[in-house]
């Protein structure tokens, strides 16, 4: 098994903005793929506790999403657009994994691959999704909208999601990025439910650029949602310390829209990929053995 990632990119793919993505791959040769998607504010550093568990079973494929690691900085924010993080990851599959992969994302990572699950162009190329704290905007969107079902679930997921009005005001977040205050609040956040753990970590620079993913896409997705199904066998693991997206949220809002849908919640908080990484990967490794089993 190969070490885990570096911060050496193994290749640069250009995506079809002509934006670089940096692109690590490690794992063992000739098995199955897992690509692992992270979030904001990361890099994908992040999974490297999860690459190490998965090594041995996976070719193991990472990429810095645009905004973040050695990747590229748009230059607007349609830059950050989901149609855009979709296409890269087209880009990414197609030059690592032509025979399709397995897909482990977390936060705004997994935020944008319902929208890959559920657009034809990876029909074959996704072979599973796994997420970890990041629902779809549109079926998020939709399930706030069923609210006289569970008003106190929507109520609190509003609660818990009122910092990302924030990210919509011109110049303050940024302001509030150089100030060192995202990165006070991830480390505090990190925290909870993980009293002897240490603080999550992040830099500057990535705190700073990614707000454009929330500025691109949050309202107009929430307030005009237009979820699509998807056939792809999805696995939802909701960390029940998340302090961004409730349980109730990631677990009830992809319902209606994954046909072969399986949820499970799991012990830690939203960065529960770097603090817990063997949890992560036993349940990533038990969803795609019993898929193989089934087929």
């Amino acid at each position: 098994m190969s070490a885990p990632t570096t911060s050496r990119p193994s290749r640069m793919l250009n995506a079809s903005d002509g934006l670089d993505l940096a692109v690590y791959e490690s794992g063992t040769p000739g098995r199955p793929t897992v690509v692992l998607i992270h979030g904001y504010p990361d890099d994908h550093t992040v999974w490297d506790g999860v690459v190490e568990k998965l090594g041995g079973r996976f070719r193991v494929v990472t990429y810095d999403m645009r905004g973040a690691g050695q990747s590229g900085r748009p230059k607007d924010t349609a830059g950050f657009r989901i149609s855009q993080l979709v296409d890269d990851l087209e880009v990414v599959l197609m030059e690592t994994a032509p025979q399709g992969a397995h897909i482990l994302a977390h936060d705004w990572g997994s935020i944008f691959t319902w929208d890959a699950a559920a657009d034809p162009r990876f029909g074959n190329r996704i072979l599973s999704f796994t997420s970890i704290s990041g629902p779809s905007l549109d079926m998020l969107g939709a399930w706030i909208r069923r609210f006289r079902r569970n008003p106190r679930a929507v109520a609190a997921q509003l609660r818990m999601q009122a910092y990302s009005i924030g990210f919509q005001v011109p110049a303050a977040p940024e302001f509030l990025a150089r100030r060192g205050i995202v990165a006070r609040v991830v480390a505090s956040s990190s925290t909870a439910g993980e009293p002897f753990g240490a603080a999550h970590t992040v830099s500057m620079a990535d705190s700073i650029d990614g707000i454009g993913l929330y500025r691109a896409n949050l309202v107009s997705r929430l307030l005009r949602p237009r979820p699509r199904t998807t056939t792809i066998p999805v696995q939802v693991l909701a960390p029940v310390d998340e302090v961004n997206i409730s349980v109730a949220a990631q677990t009830q809002a992809p319902v209606p829209f994954a046909t072969d849908l399986r949820v499970r919640e799991i012990e830690g908080n939203h960065w529960v990929i770097a603090q817990h990484p063997a949890l992560v990967a036993d349940h990533f490794v038990d969803f795609v053995e019993d898929l193989s089993a089934s087929n």
